[in-house]
């Protein structure tokens, strides 16, 4: 079965089909840096890293290109809020965006590109299309005719004439107010660079075409981002590019939100959960899970209970792995994947049906253990390693071993629990059951979880 992907632009499953055998590329619309991360911003990322891994299990070699705007509207705001230069408030956020997507095991993209080291591909794109007749400049400013180009509003299945077309502050000379902005003229106080056209800065839509264009080139495979892009960033990003004579992406794939009372995540609602704040409540892998196990194109809403249902869930697969890991030793992933697992992400990426496998294979070897066969238990594990490496969430792989605890840390505290743990056995031994569950009692109240096990106790962190 060849990988099948959903396409925004035509509306249904396609097989994926890439431009040069062998090799699949990804350009995806990465942060705008003007706050810290939450973890609807991530999803993103995070999402399209499991595509990524995907093709690269199914042979691809992928070049995976995600940017960073790093100057835009809320960027320069932020900076005249907090008083400081505007490309401070987008390195700041830049580094917390990369330290999130590493925290969550999302693997660096192949080039990371800034807008602001692209200025000179964004002028020679719009020289071009001012002498294609697609743009023209106006007060300084430079627009891109929309009436020029037919095929716009292709992709969001809209109509010219019921359009409202957002403008920012300063963009006025349009000859059209659906117009969108390809450069924006120097402000007071405002970064700026010298163009044939006057001094100023880019417009978002034209940063990511050119960006595109340098390290994709002029046809690539995917495109992906958020669904709240599709208009009118991507639809804007089409106009322009193909205007220019690219034929741009193949395939464009958006991920859903994460909602919270039915809302977007976002800052301006005030409704934002931070992932440098949700990493230390929740083990990291755990809230990979989180965000991982619903399909990509269904909308998550955000609840503590949710989490703690991801936890328990994600808790099981990892109970099995550790009790097969005492009882048996180490397990490598196995060379081959189950069918059934590959079947469900070849079709349009199905994480869930994919983790459904995963937690049969689970079932399976606990089964075994019971039965003490562990041959088949060892197995089981072999495959439930290769399964969870493909998502990135084999608790195994020595990316979460500086992520979940410190190693130092845990050392301690390991040592500490044990000292404990050893007066509940004797305590057991004699028969004092009160004083052994009282301990147990202790140790859960200071957050751990104790599980007795053939091979002895073992504990692990809980939440509250």
């Amino acid at each position: 079965m060849s990988i099948r992907l959903y396409d925004t632009s035509t509306r249904q499953v396609r097989d994926f089909a890439p431009l040069v055998p062998g090799r699949a590329s990804i350009y995806l619309c990465g942060a705008t840096v003007q706050a810290a991360p939450h973890i609807g911003h991530i999803r993103s990322g995070l999402n399209f890293d499991v595509l990524r891994r995907w093709l690269g299990h199914r042979g691809y070699q992928v070049t995976f290109c995600r940017n960073v705007t790093d100057i835009d509207d809320k960027v320069i705001a932020k900076g005249h809020e907090f008083g400081q230069p505007w490309w401070q408030i987008s390195y700041a956020n830049e580094r917390a965006f990369n330290d999130a997507y590493a925290v969550l095991g999302c693997l660096p993209p192949t080039v990371e590109p800034r807008a602001t080291g692209h200025v000179p591909e964004m002028v020679e794109m719009m020289r071009t299309l001012i002498e294609r007749g697609h743009a023209y400049a106006a007060d300084g400013n430079v627009y891109f005719d929309v009436r020029s180009f037919p095929d716009y509003l292709s992709l969001s299945n809209q109509e010219l004439d019921n359009l409202r077309q957002p403008s920012g502050e300063g963009e006025t000379g349009k000859r059209d107010p659906r117009d969108f902005a390809l450069w924006k003229a120097v402000k007071p106080g405002e970064p700026s660079w010298e163009t044939p056209w006057g001094r100023g800065r880019p417009g978002w839509h034209l940063e990511c075409s050119a960006m595109a264009h340098k390290y994709l080139g002029s046809a690539f495979d995917i495109h992906g981002g958020g669904i709240d892009l599709i208009f009118p960033h991507h639809e804007n990003e089409i106009a322009q590019s193909r205007a220019y004579g690219d034929d741009f992406a193949n395939f464009w794939m958006h991920n859903a939100w994460v909602t919270m009372s039915g809302e977007k995540m976002s800052k301006s609602l005030g409704n934002s959960v931070l992932v440098s704040e949700m990493v230390q409540r929740w083990r990291p892998i755990v809230l990979r899970y989180y965000l991982a196990a619903p399909h990509y194109r269904s909308t998550i809403e955000y609840s503590e209970e949710a989490l703690r249902e991801a936890e328990s869930a994600f808790g099981r697969i990892e109970g099995f792995v550790q009790r097969v890991v005492e009882r048996c030793g180490a397990v490598e992933p196995a060379a081959e994947i189950p069918p059934a697992f590959s079947e469900a992400m070849d079709d349009d990426l199905g994480v869930p049906q994919a983790l459904a496998v995963v937690h049969t294979a689970v079932r399976q070897g606990n089964s075994a253990l019971t039965a003490d066969d562990k041959d088949n238990a060892m197995a089981r594990l072999a495959e439930v390693r290769a399964m969870l490496g493909v998502l990135g969430l084999d608790p195994l792989d020595a990316m979460w071993a500086d992520t979940e605890r410190g190693d130092d840390l845990h050392g301690v505290v390991d040592s500490l629990v044990r000292l404990v743990l050893e007066q509940r056995q004797a305590a057991r031994a004699r028969k004092d059951f009160t004083t052994a569950d009282a301990i147990r009692d202790q140790l859960g109240q200071a957050g751990l979880a104790i599980e007795d096990t053939p091979s002895g106790p073992r504990w692990t962190i809980s939440n509250p």
